[in-house]
């Protein structure tokens, strides 16, 4: 299932050659970089992991240390896993007990909760309870049951969720509340394997997972990593763009796969975590941010909230967003002003 939700995601990347490709004689320690790719699946889809390395050891030795990195993360941060860190946490909801957590989701958790605060609850990981309705919508074709969607709502509120910031703690106050990381749990898989990259001698490296990236310094001879924006698939929306981007972190969400038709209403698995209530424009929104896990969480608020009502919030975090929405039969586009400066010519 989160694969196929990915595939909406998924960007396209426009790998460039490192022979021939200026003008200029590149530096010695260019010259003998070599370009590697990987893949693998983790996190119920697959990430990867392109990289300039100089020999193909060094390269499967960053690749292999990089993807264990993303593996340890997804035995704490999974909902699927019944054994996992976060599974475990949300086990406690409404027995009154703080929990410590390790240093990974306390991370995770501290962001999702000041993330939560400034968009009033639009971005909210104590979504967990809707979203299982909505997965099981989605499967059997028919929309959550009210007074089962009504039970799960009630468990659903970021205030409900307190962290503890001395102790690394935290407590779920309410029961039947479940924790759920997938709009921003990848964002920071992403990064730490990037990292983990980094600290083998490896800074020239992309890695995604799904639609979102972490990017470190360009390929060699290059000023970044040209990523292949998708379209909206809709009459009218614009066409096929590209952004450079290089250390920083991009993010997409949107419904092009993973949603269902109901009654003629379409409904996105994106769940507006104030109403209970899968989203029902049709929408793409890209976010860069300076790490991966700041897009990530950006990407799926704009969603919720909108691009003009999000814009205070991403401009806080000194990101930049577009957002293509098919509202009415009518596209909507929205920019921050510094967006354009990362687009590219064809």
């Amino acid at each position: 299932m989160r694969a196929l939700m990915n595939r909406i995601l998924w960007l396209a990347i426009s790998w460039i050659c490192v022979a021939g490709c200026v003008s200029h004689a590149p530096k010695q320690t260019d010259a003998q970089l070599q370009r590697f790719e990987f893949q693998k699946p983790e996190m119920g889809l697959p990430f990867r992991i392109v990289l300039y390395a100089p020999d193909e050891k060094k390269a499967n030795e960053a690749a292999a240390a990089a993807f264990q990195r993303i593996g340890q993360l997804n035995d704490i941060m999974s909902d699927y896993d019944e054994e996992s860190e976060l599974t475990l946490l949300s086990k406690t909801a409404g027995q009154g007990k703080a929990v410590k957590v390790s240093d990974d989701l306390w991370r995770v958790l501290d962001r999702a909760q000041q993330l939560a605060k400034e968009s009033d609850g639009a971005f909210d990981i104590t979504v967990g309870p809707v979203v299982q309705l909505w997965r099981k919508a989605r499967r059997e074709q028919k929309l959550p049951d009210r007074e089962n969607l009504a039970i799960a709502r009630a468990a659903v509120g970021f205030k409900n969720l307190q962290l503890d910031q001395k102790l690394h703690t935290a407590e779920l106050l309410v029961s039947r509340m479940k924790l759920d990381l997938g709009a921003i749990a990848k964002g920071y898989a992403n990064d730490e394997a990037m990292k983990v990259l980094r600290s083998h001698g490896v800074t020239r490296a992309l890695v995604t997972g799904g639609g979102d990236m972490a990017a470190g310094d360009p390929p060699p001879g290059k000023k970044g990593w040209r990523i292949e924006l998708a379209p909206l698939d809709v009459p009218n929306a614009p066409p096929t763009n590209f952004v450079m981007i290089a250390n920083q972190g991009l993010a997409t969400s949107g419904d092009l796969f993973q949603h269902v038709e109901i009654d003629g209403t379409r409904y996105s698995h994106i769940v507006d975590p104030r109403t209970g209530i899968g989203l029902t424009d049709h929408s793409l929104v890209v976010v860069i941010a300076r790490d991966g896990m700041t897009a990530d969480g950006l990407s799926t608020t704009l969603s919720v909230i909108g691009g003009e009502k999000g814009r205070r919030i991403v401009e806080g975090h000194h990101a930049e967003a577009r957002m293509v929405r098919n509202v009415s039969d009518r596209v909507e586009i929205f920019e921050t002003v510094g967006f354009k400066k990362y687009l590219q010519d064809k």
